[in-house]
């Protein structure tokens, strides 16, 4: 087998990192009482290979495990991005309460431990970054030691140590929290899926229709621009039958209204129930249903010359006839309004006769195949941008070393901002739901093959040793109360919904295997949403409080 790594160093790579995939995530599939580790089954795998000396180079195994990493938060926040400050604004300031006293408690107890238990704090912060997952926090740790005075080496390379017995329980700790959650408190998750789209949608009204019949004299001879608010309420008139005749013709902004004429207006409910006070009265005839030469169709915005232009300067109603009503952008609904702005991807709804309706799909594009391609470019130069954001050095008063966000947090912060404005340029931040998914399944399962065959060469020595154990169990202490007294505290007290319980639990431990665990069991992208929320300030908080335990309480 040397043999064979040392004349085909990078097939026997190859096969490694197959090898443990493979097994690890056929380890993932096996249900124990309707729970499996899914992807977190690659790491267990790992370990296993790598007690049994099957492993790579270590520069190999940085590259891998750091690039699978790479891929896997910039993926998450490509797609947590345009629904991010949506969330931060509504749950933001409680979520990242619990994730602060998460950190802060790990802290407390990694204290204690030390104390009490008479372990060094150098080994102790080990512990503490094993125990939460946060490979950052390790380094900065490792940094601070080397301007603690009178520091051996032997000390020095405590931190490692104490890390690696730790970290395997860490990542099994998140998972165990999250059963013992879902289990003790008996959630359905499809229930709480349904309840967290609930959520979501609150405070925000769907976009309806109604239709209005004039009764108002003072709209008569009125063309619908001229309509008194009508712009304010972001209301869009489609479609009118005028009084006394039968069949339904398209609406525009010169449509001149009669009395007794009936209308169908687009918008939310609120805003539709104050355009029908200025107009006349609510019409029980539904003008879907009557005939005439209107009908509608979706099309999806691709092409680049339209990107970033309003609705009123495409200028679709004067060339082609037809109204826009509704644009659907990553899945909420909104009204057309003249002055959106349209972005890749928005599906748009047409209303018009169909020879004109027709003419519109070239202008926006409408193609399928550009919405499923994956453009590389955008992605590199986000993932590079992430990168450089991580390694950049932000110093703080009284801290012995600069505060970085890392290869995790650098990528994510980026990938939220990039997927925010969809456009910088010609470069289009848009990734397919499909590309999106496989990326992030391969960049997760390179990270935990890696990690599990790194830990693997020493775990098992030095586990089945008396300080192995107490530095295992301690921690187990330091990754399961947080969390477990969080969970109670934000399921009995705050009402938190499961799907941002989980997305708490993993974001406050930064770890990306406890999130694909959570996306797995619940069947749903929606805890990822609560991860992003929590992730910056949970990143950089972990980091701080390393060096501050090696500062203050290293000897």
């Amino acid at each position: 087998m040397n043999d064979f790594a040392a004349k085909q160093p990078v097939a026997y790579a190859v096969l490694v990192l197959a090898a443990v995939a493979v097994f690890g995530l056929a380890i993932g599939h096996v249900k124990v009482r309707g729970v499996r580790l899914g992807v977190a089954g690659v790491l267990f795998a790992g370990i296993f290979f790598g007690h049994y000396q099957i492993t790579l180079p270590a520069e190999t195994l940085g590259f891998v495990r750091d690039f699978g990493l790479i891929l896997f938060v910039y993926t998450i926040g490509i797609q947590v991005g345009p629904g991010f400050l949506t969330s931060l604004r509504r749950q933001g300031l409680p979520l990242n309460l619990l994730a602060v006293g998460i950190v802060l408690f790990g802290a407390v107890l990694t204290i204690l431990s030390s104390r009490l238990l008479h372990i060094d704090m150098a080994a102790a912060v080990g512990i503490f970054s094993g125990a939460t997952t946060n490979t950052p926090s390790l380094g900065a740790a490792q940094e601070a030691l080397k301007q603690v005075p009178g520091m051996t080496a032997t000390q020095a390379s405590l931190p490692a140590l104490g890390y690696a017995v730790a970290y395997p329980f860490g990542i099994v700790g998140i998972i165990l929290a999250m059963v013992l959650v879902r289990t003790i408190s008996r959630i359905d998750p499809a229930k709480e899926a349904k309840a967290f789209a609930l959520e979501q949608d609150a405070g925000s009204e769907p976009v309806q229709r109604m239709c209005i019949r004039v009764r108002n004299p003072n709209m008569v001879g009125l063309r619908l621009h001229e309509i008194p608010s009508k712009d304010m309420l972001g209301v869009i008139i489609s479609r009118i039958k005028y009084a006394g005749e039968s069949e339904v013709s398209v609406a525009n902004a010169d449509t001149a209204l009669h009395e007794g004429d009936i209308v169908l207006a687009v918008g939310t409910l609120t805003n539709l129930r104050e355009l029908c006070l200025i107009m006349g009265v609510e019409s029980t005839e539904d003008l879907m249903e009557t005939p005439g030469p209107v009908t509608f169709d979706r099309f999806v915005v691709t092409r680049k010359e339209v990107l970033g232009k309003t609705i009123r300067e495409l200028e679709l109603t004067q060339q082609y006839g037809v109204t826009v009503t509704r644009v659907m952008r990553a899945d909420v609904e909104l009204t057309a309004v003249p002055a959106l702005r349209l972005q890749f991807g928005d599906k748009l709804q047409v209303v018009g006769k169909e020879a004109d309706i027709a003419k519109v799909a070239s202008v926006l594009g409408n193609s399928i195949k550009d919405m499923n391609r994956t453009n590389f470019m955008p992605m590199f130069i986000g993932i590079g941008l992430g990168v450089l954001l991580g390694l950049y050095p932000f110093s703080f008063a009284n801290m012995p070393t600069p505060v970085r966000l890392g290869l995790a947090g650098g990528p994510l912060v980026v990938a939220i901002v990039l997927s925010r404005m969809r456009r910088l340029g010609s470069m289009i931040w848009y990734m397919p739901q499909n590309a999106n998914l496989a990326l992030r399944e391969l960049g997760i399962t390179l990270f935990l093959a890696c990690a599990g065959l790194k830990a693997g060469a020493h775990f098992f020595e030095v586990l089945f040793t008396s300080q192995g154990l107490l530095w295992m169990a301690c921690g187990a202490v330091i990754t399961l109360v947080p969390l477990l007294l969080a969970a109670w505290i934000g399921r009995a007290f705050m009402k938190l919904n499961f799907m941002n319980l989980c997305g708490l639990l993993s974001g406050s431990m930064t770890d990306p295997p406890a999130l694909a665990f959570a996306n797995a069991i619940n069947n749903s992208d929606a805890p990822s949403v609560a991860y992003a929320t929590v992730y910056p300030l949970t990143m950089l908080l972990r980091i701080l409080v390393a060096q501050i335990l090696v500062v203050f309480f290293a000897r």
